[in-house]
């Protein structure tokens, strides 16, 4: 099926099963510790060897002599993998970081050996007998030592343009009447998700199947292909549930690459998690920012120029942090100039993680705007308000599919009471704390892409859904098998759905907000291919044709659904493909965020209060689902403003707290009851199911709207995250 101009009237718009709250339908077998992950695959039996991965010592340099012979004697060991028995090892198309040192070092903890024993424990204690020496060199892990050779790259495949220049900034700067130019920093960021990385391998002759951890089985297939320099055909992987991915797991890392090159090694299925430690260093991570925003505007506030100029660091060939992307969105302004700077870094690969872009660029310029609203003398909301563009501001002629943006913000400070906020900071106390309100906006892309399903019928009424979507705890399971219910005219309990098998048709899978609107819309092209089938097959050619409660009907005359495949299962396939609405509109999602903190007067600490969320995404296929994943991305915004941050060793180029214990993520005592709204929309330029995502527009603008808040408790304003309290206590004013 083919989507090229804005849907009318849609099969799914009566919404009896799309749209309503249901339950996660894989919910029973998560809480009873039966839904298997991808290390828990226990069917293999004493088959099973288990692999231990040995990271390098330095961050830069050479491996000089690696010695192996004692490992390769211990009790237990299957095989020891280094670069001299790899052979050359290929590089996937989207991550650039080596899955082994080869013998050259480029980050610290990449690995230079995998052992493989009979037990973990075994491939634990052997690892620990190789003897690695290396020759270490020079390497840059500061960003701000690095700033001054930075490079503004060329266009970026999943940044968009490192550079825009709209109408004379410098001059429409220069003449404004009221100016912000401040620097703001976020740090680097773990994705620290639950389940780590982990992968069971097993080869059978030259095909390879894996259970894995992975978001996108497309992306892992081509990689993982690409990486051994096998045809992608002969690999198969299967990744039924993920515990967490938040974009770390996107395609191929060292678990999933070194588990098939172990099972290969040692002629045995291979399982290999990787230690946490581990996983700091020598997987992905979100790259620390140094961001100049520069706003002009007139004395009402309405903007003239917007400036912003980023640095990220990453290794040699990798990508920028693209914190311009909500920059050239979210406001209007008739002259603008974004620029992107990289640098080479000798640390671990910088990559995406949760809204990458915009919600480390949002955690500059929404204080930004907060600082503008102050110095002009608007409240931040009506600031927002005048600033709206119902228009690319880059493209006038390119309109917003749709854009509630203002809805968002009013709906919210009503909701909020923000017309109660203490209008200049540091004038509430609630006896030892002192208490502010903040807010700021959000936005995050829309995208949607091609998706396949299959769908079978069977003859008592089943339906059963495939596709290689995969569920990181987003509730995928469910709003499929709500679409196809939605579509069939059957029970939500009849329908089940099986997913992230690469054998099954293809789809984006989960990453960049773009999973839940491809994947629902993949099974709307399917589903109603099958409704042609079972017109078909049950001799029914009138255009007024009701699927409903289990049954067709039409003209008077009814029949059982499972009627239709009496004489065997009904199965089609199809997927949703798409012309070029996206370049015609600007499809966005849009949101406000709103926060209370308390701010202790003889300590500093920070506590959140209380939060909303006022959400615009779209159709929202399940009200009980898409509220969790706006509050999972709260969560993780109260973490990425008060608390997140790999801390980097500059002079050895490491990340030193790199376990659970070290890099602190926010518990339950850090958490407030959270609010969730959604203003109702559809989008008819997305697909026939009028959808969005919603996941990652939960998460951008939190943090700044918890900045704002500490500084209208406080009246401090720090510009560098995590917002600590060693960054404001010596500053707290007179009255703490």
């Amino acid at each position: 099926m083919r989507f090229d101009a804005p849907a009318g009237e849609s099969l799914v718009d009566r919404q009896a099963v799309v749209g309503r709250p249901h339950p996660r339908i894989e919910g029973p077998l998560k809480v009873t510790g039966t839904a298997p992950y991808a290390a828990e695959h226990d069917d293999l039996g004493d088959d099973l060897a288990y692999a231990y991965v040995l990271g390098a010592a330095i961050a830069k340099g050479r491996i000089s002599r690696i010695d192996t012979a004692e490992a390769e004697r211990a009790p237990g060991v299957l095989a020891v993998v280094t670069h001299k028995t790899t052979g050359p090892l290929g590089v996937g198309k989207f991550y650039v970081q080596k899955m082994i040192a080869a013998p050259d070092v480029e980050h610290y903890h990449q690995p230079v050996a995998v052992v493989v024993a009979e037990s973990f424990e075994q491939a634990r204690a052997a690892a620990g007998l190789i003897s690695v020496d290396y020759d270490r060199t020079g390497g840059s892990f500061d960003l701000e030592a690095a700033k001054g050779v930075a490079r503004i790259p060329v266009e970026e495949e999943f940044g968009g343009p490192t550079e825009t220049r709209v109408g004379d900034f410098s001059a429409a700067f220069a003449a404004a009447p009221v100016k912000i130019d401040q620097t703001y920093v976020t740090p680097d960021q773990a994705h620290a998700m639950m389940e780590p990385h982990a992968s069971i391998a097993r080869w059978d002759g030259d095909r390879l199947f894996c259970w894995t951890s992975i978001q996108q089985m497309n992306w892992g297939l081509r990689d993982l292909g690409l990486i051994l320099g096998v045809p992608k055909e002969n690999i198969r992987l299967s990744s039924p549930y993920v515990g967490g991915g938040f974009g770390g797991k996107g395609t191929v890392q060292i678990d999933l690459a070194l588990a098939a090159v172990a099972a290969r090694a040692a002629r045995r299925p291979v399982k290999l998690v990787l230690q946490r430690p581990i996983m700091f260093n020598a997987t992905i991570h979100r790259p620390r920012t140094l961001q100049r925003i520069r706003l002009g505007a007139q004395a009402d506030g309405r903007l003239t120029a917007i400036g912003h100029d980023s640095w990220s660091g990453n290794l040699a060939g990798g990508r920028t942090e693209p914190t311009t992307l909500p920059t050239a969105l979210l406001y209007r302004g008739e002259n603008r100039r974004l620029r992107r700077y990289l640098a080479v870094l000798d640390l671990t690969e910088g990559q995406a993680m949760r809204a990458p872009g915009e919600a480390p660029g949002l955690m500059a310029f929404e204080i930004a705007m907060d600082e503008l609203a102050e110095k002009v003398g608007l409240d931040p909301v009506e600031l927002r308000i005048r600033n709206d563009t119902q228009v690319d501001p880059a493209r006038p002629d390119r309109p917003f599919s749709s854009r509630p943006f203002v809805e968002c913000l009013r709906v919210g400070a009503e909701a909020f009471a923000w017309t109660d906020r203490p209008t200049s900071p540091a004038t509430r106390q609630d006896g030892r704390w002192l208490v502010g309100y903040g807010m700021a906006s959000a936005i995050r892309g829309a995208p949607i892409n091609k998706a396949g399903a299959r769908v079978r019928l069977q003859h008592d009424g089943v339906l059963t859904v495939e596709t290689d979507m995969t569920d990181i705890g987003t509730g995928s399971y469910t709003i499929v098998a709500q679409t196809a219910a939605e579509m069939m005219g059957t029970p939500l309990d009849q329908v089940k759905v099986r997913l992230a098998d690469s054998n099954f048709p293809e789809t984006p899978g989960s990453g960049g907000q773009a999973g839940a609107a491809s994947v629902t819309a993949g099974v709307y092209a399917a589903c109603h291919k099958l409704r042609e089938a079972v017109a078909r097959e049950l001799g029914f050619n009138t255009p007024d044709l009701v699927f409903a409660d289990g049954e067709v009907r039409s003209s008077g005359r009814s029949a059982k659904l499972g009627d239709a495949a009496r004489n065997g299962d009904l199965v089609v396939e199809d997927s949703m493909a798409y012309g070029d609405l996206k370049d015609r509109y600007a499809q966005q999602t849009f949101g406000a965020h709103f926060a209370e903190v308390g701010v202790d007067r003889y300590t500093g600490v920070i506590r959140v209060r209380r939060m909303l969320a006022v959400c615009a995404a779209g159709r929202i296929l399940n009200p009980v689902t898409a509220r969790s994943q706006v509050i999972g991305g709260m969560t993780m915004g109260i973490g990425a403003a008060l608390m997140e941050e790999m801390v980097l060793d500059k002079r050895f180029g490491l990340f030193i707290n790199h376990d659970l214990a070290g890099y602190e993520v926010p518990v339950h005592a850090d958490i407030p009851h959270l609010d969730v709204m959604f203003v109702d929309e559809v989008d008819a330029t997305m697909s026939p199911v009028k959808a969005k995502g919603v996941g990652e527009l939960g998460l951008t603008g939190v943090a700044p709207a918890i900045a704002n808040a500490v500084y209208n408790a406080t009246g401090v304003r720090v510009r560098d995250y995590p917002l600590t309290l060693d960054k404001h206590i010596h500053r707290l004013p007179a009255i703490a």
